[in-house]
């Protein structure tokens, strides 16, 4: 089942955490604004009521007979920021004036509905007057002796506040689509790498091997580009390994199993008894072969997949004597001597130990395989310069030199005589040598006749 798109989802979040930022932060500066604005109304009770105190005291209460009374403010026509029409707010504020025995002296027509008995103690209370909410300040001025009560109705605050608050949402009631369109595009654009990278893996053709390149990528698509690389030449690598070892397979089984195919023939055509007689040791001897280089091949598939395994602390000397006790029961040793030169001590080499044993087995395969009828084959093992060095010598025909390196390609082949059996053998040497880090060289033996290999492990990881 397909996903949600990365788009989709980017959008998606990058909304909610705008909206979680500027929805709270408008809000917050929109109760910030109603609080100011509400203090400033408060103080501007206040300034009035001073105001009138500072008039009556210039002017003296006693101008205003008790029974006269101002009706009323002049209208002043009040703009509301655009949002509304002109409208006045007369009706909407008031004052009143009080003597020192209760009778008004001066007070507007909308103050005569508000209580006497007001609080004089400086706080601003909100009275509830015919469906009216006022908030009014009283102050008393103990030399005229008169009480000063200045009103407004809540309702005019309202209006100011809800102009206020619409002023602020709109701009972002108006930005945030907008926004959201821009949200939009700009996620688009800026994953536009890796459309143009699903195009290019789209198009890729099976078997490539050219890197991924992506021009102008961000740097945030360069490892993804990178890994992909390593891991198309990883797998480009495992199955150019397999294919290979297909081949070598079918190479390498081809001459054993047509050999042996050869001399049954030949033992089921002659009844005769010599005849036969002669077939079967040689059939018998191809399928040993086949047998040997069926492990060989083995081996060699394995030896691709340690790479990635953690290196053990081997004891070289050790795995040498059981690898040569697994491996002499299973040749004729009468044909040659062997000479084990070990050192008493242990010689701890990192390494894996089936390949390394992989590698002395097939050494060991080889110097008795060529050496002569009476010869000699000598395994030694000695440190030299921070490395464990291991040779394997026989007296056998050898190798030239100048063909020596040639001999670790995979199932090359010398003359008959000379170099049958080492095509796998040493390309097992040299991918252990590989593996570890060692260096694999072909000497002439001391002996004057023969070849000594010599394989040189470092002591330390």
């Amino acid at each position: 089942m397909t996903g949600d798109s990365l788009q989709r989802r980017l959008r998606r979040r990058v909304a909610l955490a705008v909206l979680a930022v500027l929805l709270p932060l408008g809000l917050l500066a929109a109760l910030r604004t109603i609080s100011e604005l509400n203090e400033l109304s408060d103080v501007r009770l206040r300034q009035t009521a001073e105001t009138l105190d500072a008039l009556l005291r210039q002017t003296g209460v006693t101008a205003f007979p008790n029974s006269r009374k101002l009706e009323g403010l002049p209208a002043v026509p009040v703009i509301a920021n655009g949002f509304g029409p002109a409208s006045t707010y007369e009706a909407e504020v008031g004052y009143r004036v009080t003597g020192s025995d209760g009778d008004i002296l001066l007070v507007t027509d909308n103050m005569h509905e508000l209580p006497r008995n007001l609080a004089t103690d400086g706080r601003i209370v909100s009275l509830q007057v015919h469906r009216r909410r006022w908030h009014v300040y009283t102050r008393t001025d103990p030399t005229l002796g008169v009480t000063i009560s200045v009103a407004e109705r809540h309702d005019s605050r309202r209006d100011v506040t809800n102009a206020v608050a619409m002023e602020r949402t709109l701009p972002i009631l108006i930005g945030l689509p907008l926004m959201f369109l821009a949200l939009r595009w700009a996620v688009k654009r800026g994953l536009r790498p890796l459309d143009k990278l699903a195009g290019v893996l789209a198009t890729r053709h099976a078997g490539t091997r050219e890197p991924i390149v992506i021009p102008d990528s961000p740097r945030e698509i360069t490892p993804i580009v990178d890994a992909l690389n390593a891991q198309i030449q990883r797998i480009e690598t495992a199955l150019e390994r397999e294919r290979r070892y297909s081949a070598d397979v079918a190479h390498e089984l081809r001459t054993p199993i047509a050999a042996t195919m050869i001399n049954l023939d030949s033992a089921h055509a002659f009844a005769a008894d010599d005849v036969a007689a002669a077939s079967l040791p040689e059939a018998l001897e191809s399928l040993r072969m086949l047998d040997r280089r069926t492990d060989q091949l083995l081996v060699l598939a394995r030896l691709d997949d340690h790479a990635h395994i953690p290196l053990d602390r081997v004891d070289l000397a050790r795995l040498v004597r059981d690898v040569v006790a697994e491996w002499s029961p299973t040749v004729d040793c009468s044909r040659f001597a062997l000479e084990l030169a070990l050192p008493p001590d242990t010689v701890v080499v990192p390494g894996y130990p089936t390949a390394l044993s992989a590698m002395v087995r097939n050494l060991l395969e080889n110097a008795a395989r060529h050496a002569p009828v009476q010869g000699h084959v000598r395994i030694a093992i000695h440190v030299d310069r921070g490395e464990a060095v291991l040779d394997v010598v026989d007296d056998g025909p050898g190798i030239p030199a100048t063909q020596r390196t040639a001999v670790f390609t995979r199932f090359h082949r010398e003359s008959a005589g000379l170099a049958d059996g080492f095509g796998v053998g040493l390309s097992i040497v040299q991918r252990v040598a590989q593996l570890h880090r060692a260096s694999v060289t072909l000497e002439d033996a001391p002996w004057g006749r023969g070849l000594q290999v010599r394989v040189r492990l470092p002591l330390r990881a």
